[in-house]
């Protein structure tokens, strides 16, 4: 017989009763009734419930036993009385009873519980992550994640795309967040960078002649962390095509990452056309680019109303250039209780508030607008107001001023919590949509022009765009929502040097800088550079949904805490004088 098991914890069945077996796996649970031990032993396949009384000369050793303790057993399979047969474990309807038992690895007090369901700060549950990941949902999420990876390859590879490995270790690349740097050794002062993004070699790949390129690639940012990104790297699918439009992208990936999602979403549905909503559409009718369209709320413009009405707030703000009134129709919210309690939440994101006006049935039949608002603004106003948003006794609406880029971020917020409190979105779905037609510059604080995305996208319209008002210039950029999430971001690429060089140029970098930065890639394009594009869609973003988690954690392996540590592995470190002598390196303490 095997040295540690004949079967996993998942496979025995009725089938085997009488046969002598050999499990091993961790003591999940123990019970005594009445001098009879139970344990419900599990591996990484399952559950099987072994027993063992006085008459088992393992009887001994099994009292000793405590929970998370590795172990070695031998013994009888049995069948279950009728009426103990389990019919939620696949090894339900037998049991194993124990005629010897081994230790092979002993445990500790537990820091934490594996068996149930008990809540444990986040911090104890990186510290012992290999604890927690025995615990059966975050066992079941990586399980997922390694079958999503699964599927998304062999996709790719069914699509005809040509899996090709990245370095690692390369230069520094403007991808919107700072580098990781790493020392070199052998050149004193120099560094090298751990790549945000493959974005360089996947393009010289395509110069390269290789027609259609993806990986499942590590990416290194170091960024402040967020529920749905990690602060220091991560994985995504990356693709790159050569000899292709914005279309041809969407018509090759899409299949892709609806398969997968119908493949493991758990019965939601996946929707079957996937819109494409312009940049400025998205902002103005959802208030974020990445929109939640299980929600069918669509904001609207309502400035006209207000203009020299009796809402002297919104009249005189109306007077100030690049202001706006929005309206976020909320069908069904039609009480005043409802309504103040979205002010207040617009109250505790940093906004005075949000006006409102509800309808409800007048006393003499029809409908009326009532609150504050309406009586400001009068009757008139308020009809014309309710049939532009399409609404009815019963349903409210909210108003937000100002210039847009002030109040969107809180007026997305309160859409999606307007959709949700009313039940008006769907929860059983996943909803996608194409976000197109991004700015390519933006004025950063300081009032320069800086690249609002990616830097290596081609502007719309090429060099000729490139003469007028940069902000009005859009980029073949693009990404792809879903539930309220970006999945996916890409571009058509900038395979020109004279538009690069200009486009760059336009924010801030003289062409000296970018052979510097960039003059691989540059060079590579002066030698018959194809027009290529391509994506990058986040990996653990996509089993975050499908696993239906709102943390990211929640699906990494072994991921760091909210301020980039790992508590299990103790990183970051201080490094030995040693390593700093031979890097050529010294810390500076930071100032108080």
């Amino acid at each position: 017989m095997h040295p540690y098991r004949s079967h996993t914890c998942a496979d025995l069945t009725s089938k085997d009763v009488g046969a002598e077996v050999r499990l091993s796996g961790w003591v999940h649970r123990i019970r005594d009734h009445g001098g009879i031990l139970f344990i419900d032993l599990r591996d990484h396949y399952g559950v099987t419930q072994v027993l063992c009384d006085p008459d088992s000369p393992a009887f001994g050793e099994v009292e000793k036993l405590r929970a998370e303790t590795c172990i070695r057993i031998d013994g009888t399979v049995k069948a279950r009385d009728p009426e103990l047969v389990n019919p939620k474990l696949p090894t339900g309807e037998i049991e194993v009873f124990v005629r010897g038992v081994e230790v092979l690895g002993a445990s500790e007090e537990l820091p934490l519980q594996v068996f149930g369901d008990q809540e444990y700060p986040e911090e104890t549950r990186l510290r012992y992550r290999f604890l927690d990941l025995r615990r059966q949902k975050l066992h079941d999420n990586m399980m997922l994640r390694s079958q999503v990876v699964q599927s998304i390859r062999r996709r790719m590879w069914e699509a005809g795309f040509n899996e090709f490995q990245t370095p690692i270790i390369t230069a520094s690349s403007p991808e919107g967040a700072r580098d990781f740097l790493v020392p070199s050794r052998l050149h004193p002062g120099k560094f090298y960078a751990l790549p945000q993004a493959p974005q360089q070699f996947k393009q010289l790949l395509m110069v390269s002649g290789f027609d259609r390129y993806f990986q499942i690639a590590p990416c290194f940012r170091d960024e402040d962390p967020r529920a749905d990104r990690s602060p220091t790297d991560f994985y995504q699918l990356d693709v790159e095509m050569s000899f292709v439009s914005q279309e041809d992208v969407f018509a090759a990936v899409q299949p892709v990452i609806k398969g997968v999602f119908e493949e493991f979403g758990g019965g939601r549905t996946v929707d079957a056309v996937w819109p494409q909503i312009s940049h400025a559409d998205a902002a103005l009718w959802y208030g974020t680019d990445k929109p939640d369209l299980r929600c069918p709320i669509k904001m609207q413009v309502v400035s006209d109303h207000f203009r020299g009405s009796g809402f002297a707030i919104f009249a005189k703000l109306l007077e100030q250039e690049g202001t706006q009134i929005r309206a976020i129709p909320a069908p069904g919210g039609g009480s005043r209780k409802f309504c103040d309690r979205m002010n207040a939440f617009a109250q505790k994101e940093g906004l005075p508030g949000m006006g409102y006006i509800f309808w409800r049935e007048a006393e003499g039949g029809g409908v009326e607008a009532a609150g504050p608002l309406a009586k400001n603004i009068g009757p008139e106003r308020t009809e014309a107001i309710r049939v532009q948003l399409g609404l009815g006794k019963g349903d409210a609406a909210f108003f937000l001023g100002g210039k847009p880029e002030a109040f969107e971020r809180v007026a997305g917020k309160a859409r999606t919590v307007i959709g949700e409190e009313l039940g008006l979105t769907d929860m059983n779905r996943f909803a996608f949509a194409w976000i197109v037609d991004f700015p390519m510059y933006e004025k950063d604080d300081e009032g320069r022009i800086d690249f609002s995305h990616n830097p290596f996208s081609m502007p719309q319209g090429g060099l000729e765009a490139l003469q007028g008002d940069p902000l009005k210039v859009h980029a073949y950029q693009y990404d792809l929502s879903c539930n309220g999430y970006e999945l996916l971001s890409g571009g058509i690429r900038n395979h020109r040097p004279d538009i690069m060089f200009k486009a760059f140029e336009i924010a801030g970098y003289p062409a000296s800088e970018v052979e510097a930065r960039f003059g691989g890639m540059v060079n590579a394009f002066r030698y018959g550079a194809p027009p290529h594009g391509g994506c990058a869609a986040g990996i653990d973003r996509i089993v975050m949904l499908l696993a239906d988690e709102s943390n990211i954690r929640e699906v990494i392996l072994f991921p760091m805490n909210q301020r980039a540590e790992d508590l299990m592995m103790n990183a970051p470190s201080a490094p030995t004088n040693e390593q700093l002598r031979e890097l050529g390196l010294r810390v500076v303490p930071k100032e108080d």
